[in-house]
């Protein structure tokens, strides 16, 4: 018998990556405010042309960049998918003292102001302050509006906080 029929690949076996797992709660929307999806466009497109090419252009036997070629094309999946199912929800100025979905939204507890911005939740990103329309502050925070006080659950207890300021622009 021929060696050809019986040989495995001689390129070292990969493990397949974990599943992505949404970060979305089953039947929740993918909502994303209208720069949101124009910033995961942009890096989706990035990583498709710029990335990708010279990490699938390696040699078979470099499992380094197949390692990081694996990583990428499972985070371009994750990108193209929470794309496809994006709910993009444009900000409007009526009742903007409310607020919405995308509203940047000023409050003061006893600890003095905080800003906080309600982002879909592939755009969370804590050190500006974007917390996920589903956090429970978030939660606690859609629909208030300015002066008004709300009550949410803390990792270290309630929380009290006051609306002082809505800002429906970015």
């Amino acid at each position: 018998m021929s060696k050809a029929f019986v040989r495995e690949s001689d390129s070292p076996f990969l493990p397949e990556p974990p599943p992505f797992v949404s970060p979305l709660p089953p039947g929740a929307k993918n909502y994303l405010t209208p720069d949101g999806f124009a910033r995961l466009s942009t890096e989706l497109e990035g990583l498709r042309d710029r990335e990708r090419p010279p990490l699938a252009a390696a040699p078979a036997d470099d499992l380094e960049a197949k390692q990081r070629l694996q990583a990428l094309d499972q985070k371009i999946r994750h990108l193209a998918e929470s794309l496809r199912t994006a709910v993009v929800v444009e900000r409007t100025t009526e009742e903007s003292d409310v607020v919405r979905f995308g509203a940047t939204v000023v409050v003061r507890d006893a600890e003095g102001d905080a800003t906080y911005r309600i982002v879909g939740v592939d755009e969370i990103d804590l050190e500006r302050g974007w917390i996920s329309w589903l956090s429970p502050m978030a939660r606690a925070l859609l629909n208030a509006r300015i002066g008004q006080r709300i009550v949410f659950k803390a990792p270290k207890g309630p929380k009290e906080l006051t609306i002082v300021r809505i800002d429906d622009a970015a």
